[in-house]
């Protein structure tokens, strides 16, 4: 979440606390919103500039303990499924209220059994400038049918990216709230 805090204000609050304690709320809000037999755990609420994301855990549904792995993956899908048609119409109503008082839209998915079914999603378009050898590699991608469309084909790279180097980003977003933090501390102009 993006916040701002006035330069000078005497307050001694940084942006990165701010957007912190507005983060904060927001999951109170949920957990405060979100019915309690919905979910096993407190479920993961992530926020960016445009959506919230809720994940919840399911209770695994019942197999034998002989279960072959494509049973308990029908299993899993049939209890995930279930959710989502039972829950539809209570989790539009808290979908609205939240995009009414936070701004952003929301979308909804659970974990069932060890797989991860997402409802819901929001695709945001974004600009970039790309020169020869970028536009070539995603053309490479397209042509071998990996991608329907260079827009498919760059999405498909961030993927791989944030498979990949998980641990990476979240250092480097550690570094950023930092760089942030010491941004906010030092003299207002």
């Amino acid at each position: 979440m993006t916040t701002s805090s006035s330069a000078g204000s005497g307050q001694g609050s940084t942006a990165a606390s701010a957007a912190s304690a507005a983060e904060e709320k927001l999951r109170g809000w949920f957990a405060g919103r979100l019915p309690a037999e919905w979910f096993t755990q407190t479920p993961e609420v992530r926020v960016d500039r445009e959506e919230i994301t809720i994940v919840g855990t399911l209770a695994a549904p019942d197999t034998a303990d002989d279960a072959s792995e494509a049973e308990t993956a029908a299993a899993a899908e049939g209890r995930s499924r279930r959710f989502r048609e039972e829950t539809r119409e209570h989790r539009i109503e808290i979908a609205r209220e939240a995009e009414h008082k936070f701004g952003r839209k929301v979308s909804w998915g659970v974990h069932c059994a060890g797989r991860k079914v997402m409802f819901t999603t929001f695709s945001v378009p974004v600009m970039t400038r790309l020169r020869q050898p970028e536009r070539l590699v995603l053309d490479t991608l397209v042509d071998a049918g990996v991608a329907r469309s260079r827009s498919d084909a760059l999405a498909w790279c961030v993927r791989l990216v944030g498979q990949h180097q998980d641990s990476w980003l979240a250092d480097l977003r550690a570094a950023l709230a930092k760089v942030e933090q010491v941004r906010d501390e030092g003299p207002g102009l």
